[in-house]
């Protein structure tokens, strides 16, 4: 009898990974025509019904994400170290627990002049190699200069990525994992000295474009948003970060990444698009969608969209300069201070550091001994 109860669970637990495994909605899961048809069967035209959608699109989220109960927050406090003094900002090495055990690692870049408010920016990263994401110089040049117009901003380590080595990138439960620590990024910013609570952002490339518009769907602390070369009808995200647990479909539940970045509304928020990847359709397919939700408020004007139909999936330069802009206008930084005297702007005060310069963990600075190690040491804290 008892073998076959233990047989009886085992079923039922391969079971429940296998229609788990069904509802997973990855890589390009619908087709480009598919994805269009969705947004059309969405749309909506009355507030309410938009909201109700709302809320089962929220809830599925954290539901898909075992999510719907966030781990309690450490009290330990952030280690912060190794301050560099650059042309017109500040750049540290940051760590701090997300959940006991798990660190959070990235670099706070802040601005030399003193102010009586920050506005602050959040800056995850997308999946880039040799060097690995925050070390690349398009997103230090994004930090440096928008530190330089004013703000305080914090790039962080994809999970197994940068000093993040504590499980693999691609655990099974990475979507959560990053999703816990995007949260405590946005804690950790905000309990930072100066830091303004409305005028707080978010901005992130691919991967981190994933990144930007769940924490701006799961959080209202989130006040301004640019997802960048990420939101698209068909496509779901490629990586176990992004599309690895149910939370687009569930039952007859199905939402896309569209509604997903939709629920920012009505706060402000630029799509960054292009010509060569799953954003080049944005201008006709993803951003009515998404206009005609802003409508619903009255807001139609606070949602925007640039698309650079030449160019490639990167943070490059004139994606930069769309995002800085748009940052300019509704956290209100300085452009002037990175804008030369032709009126373009102006990166070249930014510098790119090397790794060594921007890792937390070293010989002079080791990871703390309570660090969980491994991937199955890791899942079972989640």
């Amino acid at each position: 009898m008892k073998a076959f109860i233990t047989f009886i669970l085992a079923v039922g637990v391969l079971s429940s990974a296998l229609a788990q495994k069904v509802e997973l909605c990855q890589g390009a899961h619908f087709t480009e025509a598919e994805g269009k048809a969705f947004l059309e069967r969405q749309k909506v035209t009355d507030k309410k019904d938009w909201e109700r959608r709302n809320v089962q699109i929220r809830t599925q989220i954290r539901k898909g994400m075992d999510l719907e109960k966030m781990p309690v927050k450490p009290a330990s406090t952030p280690i912060i170290h190794s301050k560099r003094v650059m042309d017109g900002y500040t750049v540290e090495n940051v760590a701090f627990e997300s959940m006991p055990g798990i660190y959070v690692t990235g670099n706070l870049y802040r601005p030399i002049q003193k102010q009586k408010s920050y506005a602050a920016v959040l800056a995850p990263h997308g999946h880039w190699n040799k060097p690995y994401g925050r070390f690349q110089e398009q997103n230090q040049q994004r930090c440096a200069t928008l530190a330089r117009m004013g703000a305080v901003v914090f790039i962080w380590d994809m999970v197994g990525q940068g000093d993040s080595r504590q499980c693999d990138h691609k655990m099974p439960k990475s979507l959560k994992l990053q999703t816990i620590n995007s949260i405590r990024t946005l804690d950790f910013v905000l309990g930072l000295p100066g830091v303004d609570p409305n005028r707080v952002a978010i901005t992130g490339e691919s991967g981190g474009g994933t990144q930007t518009f769940l924490l701006t769907a799961l959080d209202d602390r989130i006040k301004v948003s640019v997802p960048c070369v990420m939101v698209s009808s068909y496509f779901f995200g490629g990586c176990v970060c992004e599309s690895g647990l149910p939370i687009h479909k569930s039952g007859s539940f199905q939402t896309n990444n569209v509604e997903i970045a939709a629920l920012a509304a009505p706060r402000p928020m630029l799509l960054i698009s292009d010509g060569d990847d799953w954003t080049k359709h944005t201008p006709e397919v993803e951003y009515p969608f998404l206009k005609s939700v802003y409508q619903l408020y009255g807001k139609s004007g606070l949602v925007e969209n640039v698309h650079l139909p030449d160019e490639k999936h990167d943070y490059g330069p004139s994606k930069r300069n769309a995002m800085y802009a748009f940052m300019a206008k509704h956290l209100g930084l300085n452009l002037k201070k990175v804008t030369n005297a032709s009126g373009q702007i102006d990166e070249t005060a930014s510098k790119a550091l090397e790794i060594k310069d921007l890792e937390v963990f070293n010989e002079k600075h080791p990871r703390p001994a309570n660090a969980v190690m491994g991937d199955e040491a890791v899942m079972g804290l989640l």
